[in-house]
């Protein structure tokens, strides 16, 4: 799909995701952000992705459950 505007398709991407998802913000102490970017990349992850494995496991061990995000 070539968009040649990347606003254009900023503005696609937008609004698919807010059809499609939830957000959650992710409120954190100054520097935390940053120790968490360095775990995720460690890892080879995108900082949401180390969150997202995080809270599934942690709900997976509350709930005995798999939740898909």
């Amino acid at each position: 799909m070539g968009y040649k505007d990347k606003s254009v398709k900023t503005q696609k991407q937008n609004e698919f995701i807010s059809k499609a998802y939830d957000r959650i913000n992710l409120t954190v102490k100054k520097g935390t952000k940053q120790a968490l970017q360095e775990a995720a990349n460690n890892k080879g992850e995108s900082i949401n992705g180390y969150i997202k494995n995080a809270v599934r496991e942690r709900y997976s061990k509350d709930t005995g459950e798999d939740i898909d995000l």
